[in-house]
């Protein structure tokens, strides 16, 4: 379980971009939406220790990780996806995935990774992490880690950004499965209805606060309506 105790984060310019956050996340699969400079990407950082909180506690499964590293906090079972993977020159495919389990892993384990996420392995196996892979390829790479890693909490920021449309129904099916069979947590951060539409519950952040939260069955119809009014305002001011 994920709680977060009166949250909040001011930038270096003193502006405050997350205001009392109190969270517990207890389901499955929570996803987390929310119009543009909502603090949504700010809130997956102070999840994952990139950043810290100016004020307030994080605790997973009871224990306070609030002044804990990245890396300390990877050790107890938290993944984070970037918006943009990070390349690692000189670094093979099977060495990140073997990193990533922390322990030894056999080539056919690194492959049945692979394959989880759409990749063939004999082509991907010995690629190096550099700039001949495309966006969507390193995405997949980096959620085969995670899937690797088999973590208690896995937060995933944007993983639609900068993928093509068969990689993200290829990530649709990796998240439900995850969803049914790890033993951990997903936190998507994510405008997408298809994913909205597959997450237990549905946390709306809006200027920095939690707007609303809910069962996707509670939350998402009011989504999907606020988004049709938009576009119909948008499509009206055309008009005109």
């Amino acid at each position: 379980m994920l709680r977060l105790e009166h949250v909040s984060y001011d930038a270096e310019d003193k502006i405050e971009i997350l205001k009392d956050i109190d969270l517990e996340i207890t389901d499955r699969f929570v996803a987390i939406t929310g119009p543009n400079g909502g603090g949504k990407s700010t809130l997956a950082r102070l999840i994952a220790g990139i950043i810290r909180p100016t004020q307030g506690r994080i605790l997973l499964d009871g224990e306070d990780i609030t002044d804990l590293t990245v890396t300390e906090r990877a050790r107890r079972g938290v993944s984070y996806a970037f918006q943009q993977p990070v390349r690692f020159k000189g670094l093979r495919v099977r060495d990140l995935l073997k990193l990533a389990a922390g322990k030894d892993t056999t080539l056919n384990d690194a492959c049945a990774y692979l394959s989880e996420v759409g990749l063939c392995a004999r082509d991907y196996i010995d690629r190096e992490l550099n700039a001949s892979l495309s966006g969507g390829e390193m995405k997949r790479i980096e959620i085969a880690t995670i899937l690797a890693r088999n973590t208690r909490l896995s937060v995933f920021d944007e993983p639609e950004a900068g993928i093509d449309l068969w990689s993200f129904q290829n990530l649709i099916h990796v998240f439900e499965k995850m969803s049914r069979e790890s033993g951990g947590s997903i936190l998507i951060i994510s405008h997408q209805e298809r994913i909205l539409s597959i997450a237990e519950r549905i946390i709306v952040l809006s200027g920095g606060r939690v707007e609303k939260q809910g069962t996707r069955e509670e939350i998402l119809p009011g989504l999907l309506k606020d988004t049709c009014s938009v576009l119909q305002e948008k499509m009206k001011g055309g008009a005109e």
